[in-house]
């Protein structure tokens, strides 16, 4: 494979990458999204720590502490570090950091991520939902939201100089759609045009979003082989539904491997799928041809899904997952297939820049 990956650490051969996480976190803040624990539980939540004891009620409410929901304190960074070495101990070989603007991202700490651990970290450029924006922010005009893009991907991310990012995502919106994420979604897909590279879509869990946003994308000039839709499996539940966005020629992103806890408090109307629903997902789209455009990942993005706070951490598919799926009947084919050579052909860039 040709064209080069940009990483934190500077470009390499997509050759290099090795299995690939194409969806995590591994410093932001998330408080945003808090929820009030039902009453009765509300003395089971501490503020300021995680405990034997309030280990299993976060996994059933995970939003409901925010401490919890806080990626990027003293706390975490060791817990970080522990895990990701514990990743490439595993045979993984390459995170792609999904936080983008509104995130509240820590750059120098996951150039420093990168250099303990010999992962390779991938960073994201754009702009997460309006919500999460600054009020300065969230007046951007899309030229002005292209040309941020452009120059984190160009020159250098802003918070850390010696760092280019390496994709743009993810590109989040609600539902409906406002207008400053939809003037996010134009500027991705300019970009793209210009540049081709990657893109990671987070849409909101309307079944109506996905193609929404694909359909903005590609008319301001996105290329869909280029795009990844990430939360397909809280998003697209149905089976027929799935396979029919499939026919738009996105990558599609499972990566809620971990997540096993079927009440999903930021949808409670909707039922989360296990990992065993996630499988046989990947497999029917292996078996409507769509294996060459199939991602996986975890989507960490709070403190109780790292191994030191009782979790699965960054390494449960390769643990957990990669052996139950040849125990369904993939083949090693398949899983190389989309955990590595499907994420390093969304990652390389061709053009010259």
């Amino acid at each position: 494979m040709s064209g080069r990956v940009q990483t934190v650490l500077g470009a390499v051969s997509p050759n290099v990458l090795g299995r690939t996480l194409t969806h995590e976190h591994v410093s932001m803040e998330f408080t945003h999204f808090y929820r009030r624990p039902p009453t009765a539980l509300a003395s089971k939540f501490p503020a300021k720590h995680i405990s034997l004891q309030s280990a299993g009620y976060l996994r059933q409410y995970p939003y409901s502490s925010k401490y919890n929901l806080t990626l990027n304190d003293k706390d975490t960074v060791q817990a970080v570090l522990n895990d990701v070495k514990m990743f490439k101990e595993s045979g993984g070989g390459t995170i792609v950091e999904n936080s983008a603007e509104g995130l509240d991202r820590d750059l120098s700490f996951v150039k420093r991520l990168s250099t303990e651990t010999g992962v390779h970290i991938v960073a994201g450029t754009g702009y997460y939902i309006a919500d999460t924006q600054h009020d300065d922010s969230l007046h951007l005009t899309t030229e002005e939201m292209y040309k941020h893009m452009m120059a984190e991907l160009m020159e250098e991310c802003v918070g850390d100089k010696s760092i280019k990012a390496g994709f743009i995502g993810e590109v989040a919106s609600g539902w409906p759609i406002r207008e400053f994420e939809r003037r996010a979604i134009v500027a991705a897909g300019e970009v793209v045009e210009q540049l081709g590279v990657g893109v990671s879509f987070h849409p909101h869990r309307n079944p109506d979003a996905p193609a929404e946003i694909i359909r903005i994308y590609l008319e301001a000039g996105g290329k869909a082989d280029r795009a990844v839709m990430s939360h397909l499996d809280r998003t697209l539940l149905d089976e027929e539904k799935l396979l029919t966005f499939a026919e738009l020629g996105t990558y599609c992103q499972l990566d809620l491997f971990g997540t096993e806890v079927s009440y999903y408090q930021l949808a409670p109307d909707s039922d989360m799928p296990s990992d065993a629903r996630r499988v046989q997902l990947l497999q029917a789209l292996l078996d409507d041809g769509r294996g060459e455009r199939c991602t996986m990942s975890h989507d960490i993005h709070t403190k109780h899904r790292l191994a030191d706070f009782g979790g699965h951490g960054y390494s449960h598919i390769l643990h957990n997952v990669l052996p139950r799926m040849k125990a369904r009947g993939f083949t090693q084919q398949h899983i190389d297939l989309i955990t590595i050579e499907n994420p390093a052909r969304w990652l390389t860039i061709d053009k010259q820049f």
